[in-house]
């Protein structure tokens, strides 16, 4: 994936790992960058193209893919960690997560796979996290849905294999950002987090994993599930 000269879209670009995206984006020579927002006001990065785009909407979707036709890579932040139990959480919320996370990433990915097919493939990349691979106290609902979003990734990965799209999934722990501004833990910096992202992205990997946390997480997969139980 050639980022100079490419046509980029970010979800969720008003604030943290979507701004720098968008940001470092164009300090790498892309042609254009729309960055998207709920609310098209809050986002701040100079020289982008906002647009207002809520990605649990089909309508304001199917808009943006009709205005944003010229798009080469796709990269799919937006997302929502509500971090409900699985038990005794609150329903309504855990299904907000599932609706953003993998349902908006969906539609998003079904709304612009014919834009990048007209443009020779292209790529998308779409955000993950460590909690794809593993679950703690109090996380479930949001590790079910990066778990259901990393399993997506993959089978659209084989699914738009033909037309030549390059379809990346990229795991992180914890990022310094406003979502994690209360927790005191291990955390990469968005700035940091976005470089290793677009530096990794030009060799066409098919998964980054960003920071050590993530790489943990991933070899965790292989041991016995007791591990996590407290």
């Amino acid at each position: 994936m050639e980022l100079s000269g490419s046509i980029a879209l970010v979800t969720g670009a008003n604030r943290g790992i979507g701004r720098e995206f968008a940001r470092q984006l164009l300090d790498r020579g892309a042609a254009k960058v729309y960055a998207t927002a709920r609310d098209a006001t809050k986002i701040t990065v100079p020289g982008v193209e906002a647009l207002s785009l809520d990605i649990t909407d089909p309508d304001a979707v199917a808009a943006a893919a009709e205005k944003a036709g010229d798009v080469t890579l796709l990269v799919n932040n937006a997302g929502i960690a509500n971090a409900e139990k699985a038990v005794t959480g609150d329903l309504s919320r855990m299904r907000a997560e599932m609706e953003t996370n993998v349902f908006g990433t969906l539609s998003m990915i079904r709304a612009f796979a014919p834009v990048l097919a007209r443009h020779g493939g292209g790529a998308i990349a779409n955000v993950l996290s460590a909690a794809s691979w593993f679950t703690y106290p109090g996380s479930s609902s949001y590790a079910m849905s990066k778990a259901a979003e990393w399993s997506l990734t993959n089978g659209v990965r084989m699914e738009l294999q033909e037309q030549g799209t390059l379809v990346t999934g990229v795991h992180v722990g914890m990022v310094d950002t406003d979502m994690s501004a209360s927790l005191d833990v291990e955390k990469i910096s968005a700035a940091d987090f976005v470089k290793i992202v677009l530096d990794e992205l030009e060799s066409g990997p098919v998964e980054i994993v960003a920071d050590d946390l993530s790489r943990r997480a991933k070899a965790s997969v292989a041991e016995e599930p007791s591990l996590f139980v407290p």
